[in-house]
């Protein structure tokens, strides 16, 4: 169990929760809902000691361990990976290499061989010689082969190397576990293994934050929402949140509303009757009445939505693109082999496949910033084509701030186009004249679609849009690409997002 008291945070001057309580149970999975820069992550931090909280506190029970997915990718580059998701569980790898060393040493003093009991003891009681086994386990689940559980961690790509700590955030199966989007950079197999993983196996303590609609609706038991200045729990299902909250929100309109009335007609009566003597009494009665009246204080969300809307500054012809034998390799590494499409006006082609193979390479193909090895590809007539990578640092410029960055990637817009734009992505006043580099995941690919918006293409194309953007602005985006009237080709793992978008599927093995 974990219990939280009286827990309140701010950055800077900014206050992002204030004497939130609640406890949460064991064998339950708790959605961490809200807006980005709500303060999701810095909960999870004050729970894991990365942050320290301005007032409150919280409780676990003693001796429970708490896990947690760590997105630092680098400080395991010189671990062999198996060896690496071992180091999950730190007494069973302390006694591992303690015992490795006694063995090694050759002759043992008595000293020696009762350390050596001990460690062979803390080794059974945590199931060190089936270690392995379970660590591969893992591995596999998430998508990495075999033939890499005994390279270096090094040796893997920035994703593989996340699965890796998600493994290794698994492996010690502690009481509380706290994932921190642990779906970024899985394929489809890889999120459907988790999630099953999660509900099947996973018995204690769940708290994650994901962007990924169809895995936080299929793994919540609870939701943990934060927003007006609190974490407030809503017990069931996000469906169930979503109605809830609505509904609270709505009542407390209603109530206001009519305590409005209510004053309103109390005054009336004693303006009209207030200078009369034969009702001045009743008239001082009701002034009184008001003053009683506490009108219920109705706080601003967090949750504000971006407001897309993509228009074509002229309609394409009817043929948008020809992929013929387009072939690509890294080194010996074959990616794509003779990949062949014919895209007509309108079409939605959603691009799925496991990881590594290929489908962010096709869309830098398509849009030259990367050439193929063979194979041909011809855009239309009047294809005018915007496109939005899922490393946002590959298009922006970290040392500009916003203004300048939209200002030089879209030449012919003035400065009031450009500030709408701005204002529709949620970059208003001073937040416009911030660096890129100072960021966050959300906020680059904001600005992102501000530049899409002010080109007006016909198509556009998108690698992992929903990538960091919280849950109220992909709903905007998917509804504003649902009304686009162009092209759209895209590379996505959330399959909500595949479902309410794409006519066609394709599929790269």
């Amino acid at each position: 169990m974990l219990i939280v008291n009286n827990l309140s945070m701010t950055f800077g001057s900014k206050l992002l929760f204030y004497n939130s309580s609640f406890n949460l149970n064991t064998n339950r999975r708790y959605g961490l809902v809200g807006a980005n820069g709500s303060g999701k992550s810095t909960f999870m931090k004050i729970l894991i000691g990365d942050e320290e909280q301005l007032d409150g506190e919280y409780r676990i029970k003693s001796g429970d361990k708490i896990g947690c997915l760590r997105q630092d990718q680098y400080l395991l580059n010189d671990e062999i990976v198996v060896n690496a998701v071992i180091q999950g569980n730190p007494e069973l790898w302390n006694a591992l290499k303690t015992k490795e060393k006694l063995l090694e040493k050759g002759d043992l003093t008595q000293e020696d061989c009762e350390v050596l009991g001990d460690q062979e003891d803390i080794i059974i009681n945590n199931d060190g010689y089936s270690a392995e086994d379970f660590a591969a386990k893992l591995l596999s689940g998430l998508g990495i082969d075999e033939s890499k559980h005994f390279g270096k961690v090094s040796e893997l790509s920035g994703g593989f190397k996340i699965r890796v700590l998600l493994s290794q955030a698994l492996f010690n199966n502690p009481e509380v576990l706290l994932l921190d989007e642990p779906t970024n950079h899985l394929d489809l197999p890889s999120i459907d293994w988790l999630k099953n993983y999660l509900m099947d196996e996973y018995k204690g303590l769940l708290i994650f934050i994901s962007h990924d609609q169809s895995f936080i609706r299929e793994l919540s038991t609870d939701i943990l929402d934060v927003d007006y200045g609190e974490i407030t729990l809503y017990p069931g299902s996000y469906e169930r949140f979503v109605k809830q909250k609505a509904l609270a929100e709505e009542q407390k309109l209603k109530e206001k509303a009519g305590l409005e009335k209510r004053v309103s007609d109390l005054q009336k009566f004693v303006d009209r009757f207030g200078a009369k003597a034969s009702k001045a009494k009743q008239a001082k009665s009701k002034a009184k009445m008001i003053d009683k009246i506490e009108l219920p204080e109705i706080r601003k969300s967090s949750r504000v939505a971006p407001r897309f809307a993509f228009k074509q500054e002229k309609a394409s012809g009817k043929e948008i693109l020809t992929i013929r034998k387009i072939c690509k390799a890294y080194g010996e590494k074959q990616v794509l082999t003779g990949i062949d499409k014919n895209v007509i006006r309108g079409d939605r082609i959603g691009f799925i496949g496991a990881n590594g193979i290929g489908k962010s390479t096709l869309l830098k193909i398509l849009t030259n910033n990367l050439t193929q090895d063979s194979g041909t590809y011809e855009w239309g007539i009047n294809t005018k084509v915007s496109y939005v990578a899922q490393d946002h640092f590959d298009q922006l410029d970290p040392n500009q701030n916003l203004v300048q960055w939209l200002r030089s990637a879209c030449p012919g817009h003035d400065e009031t186009q450009i500030r709408n734009a701005l204002g529709c992505m949620l970059f208003s006043g001073d937040e416009s004249m911030k660096k890129i580099d100072a960021l966050s995941g959300g906020e680059c690919a904001r600005l992102l679609f501000a530049k899409v918006m002010l080109d007006k293409p016909n198509v556009i194309i998108l690698d992992e849009p929903t990538n960091h953007l919280d849950l109220e602005a992909i709903e905007a985006m998917q509804k504003a690409l649902k009304s686009f009237e162009g092209t759209l080709l895209f590379v996505t793992h959330d399959r909500v997002f595949l479902q309410k978008l794409a006519t066609d599927i394709v599929k790269l093995k």
